[in-house]
């Protein structure tokens, strides 16, 4: 297995950003042209997802339904650093993704992205590519 890191710069607390062209360098710098790509995010107020990339409305709209489920501010909430919301997000979409590489391309629908999802930002993270 080899692995790469990127960094990843977020601008607001809650924010999608769109790595699949990053993740498709480090899959070509690594050279692999079959195989699996671990896409991980070691981060517990981050997360990673794959969804539609063509039309900005989804991204907002994801970002405005999870707001919705998991609002910044609860009675209930007890973490002592009061970012338990992007902590709950983080669970619900994951740390990683995995993504089938065919011929040195990622494999994904026509449609498709991979997003590095921060909600605990600004702030610089890490995404860590493993390819197998």
């Amino acid at each position: 297995m080899e692995t790469k890191t990127i960094e990843v710069h977020s601008g607001s607390r809650d924010e999608m950003i769109d790595i699949t062209d990053r993740i498709s360098e480090a899959v070509g710098e690594i050279g692999i042209s079959d195989g699996v790509v671990t896409v991980y995010v070691p981060h517990t107020t981050a997360g990673v997802t794959i969804n539609e990339n063509a039309d900005p409305a989804v991204v907002h709209d994801i970002l405005a339904a999870l707001d919705v489920a998991v609002p910044w501010h609860q009675s209930f909430y007890r973490h002592g650093e009061g970012n338990s919301a992007a902590h709950v997000k983080s669970s619900l979409l994951g740390g990683s993704v995995r993504v089938f590489v065919r011929d040195g391309k990622l494999v994904l629908g026509t449609w498709q992205g991979i997003y590095f999802c921060e909600f605990d930002g600004p702030r610089r993270r890490k995404v860590i590519i493993a390819v197998q």
